[in-house]
């Protein structure tokens, strides 16, 4: 399945993401990229049972209807927020300076590019700041890498990553298209980089935060786990000295979750409230 390994991310990236900004720039509706992403998540599915890095993490570890929940909610509130859009932009008193007249394709790409730094910047405190890590633990809590994993967040978590990464575009004066071509971005990212597919990126490894990165970042002690905190590429972490690959390394769920919460909880709600519980 050599072949699935090395075009995978490539399609994603360019394929399924070049055919939602060839659907927008065309006057399709915003609700086209909905079956789009379904697609994409079959996809993604379907690949990690062809191509799988290990083959235990495509069996439920007492998760499924656990990440169902966490990726309804998420995507959801992801949603929501680009429809409300209009209504911010229209408190904010000045035009903006977004280049409107740049082609779409180059205003995702910029959009890409401020929120990676925001998104990037909030990941890292998260793992610095008590008060982030209780929220973000939950996302980490997991003890294997798939699909789904990308949107296993706490909802709170993903606001504060969404404003931090969003912010300045707001401020900017970014168009509904844009913002929602963006948010299809960061899902197909998001399955990317914590996909069971056993991806193929060569030299990629150096600028691109695919699965073969990412995993390092989940190791379950914290001196591992601190690195390779970007969302779409390892640039930030560059400039922070926390990124890192080693290609031997094999990982197992033995070397995933919470090192110093072995017994995290497990459940959607319980989930929700353990960041407001005493913590050990």
């Amino acid at each position: 399945m050599w072949i699935i390994k090395i075009l995978y991310a490539p399609f994603m990236l360019l394929g399924v993401c070049g055919a939602a900004v060839w659907l927008i720039s065309n006057g399709a509706p915003h609700w086209t990229l909905a079956p789009l992403f379904a697609f994409a998540l079959w996809l993604s599915f379907t690949l990690e049972r062809l191509a799988p890095y290990t083959d235990d993490w495509n069996e439920p570890h007492d998760d499924k209807a656990r990440d169902i929940a966490h990726f309804v909610v998420n995507e959801a509130a992801n949603v929501a927020s680009v429809l409300s859009l209009p209504a911010i932009a229209a408190l904010i008193p000045w035009t903006g300076i977004w280049p409107h007249d740049w082609p779409l394709w180059g205003q995702t790409l910029l959009a890409i590019g401020v929120a990676d730094f925001g998104i990037t910047i909030a990941h890292y405190y998260s793992h610095k700041w008590r008060i982030l890590w209780r929220f973000h633990a939950v996302h980490h809590s997991v003890k294997r890498m798939y699909g789904f994993n990308g949107l296993m967040k706490h909802p709170l978590h993903q606001a504060i990553e969404m404003i931090a990464g969003t912010t300045p575009l707001v401020l900017a004066g970014i168009s509904q298209d844009v913002a929602f071509l963006l948010a299809f971005a960061i899902a197909i990212q998001l399955l990317l980089q914590h996909s069971n597919v056993d991806i193929y990126i060569g030299l990629f490894k150096y600028l691109l935060a695919l699965a073969p990165v990412h995993r390092f970042h989940h190791l379950k002690e914290a001196g591992e786990g601190d690195v390779n905190f970007g969302l779409f590429t390892t640039l930030w972490d560059r400039m922070l000295g926390t990124a890192y690959y080693d290609r031997k390394k094999v990982f197992s769920s033995d070397d995933l979750g919470i090192g110093e919460q072995p017994n995290y909880p497990t459940g959607y709600l319980r989930q929700l409230i353990q960041p407001f519980l005493r913590q050990p």
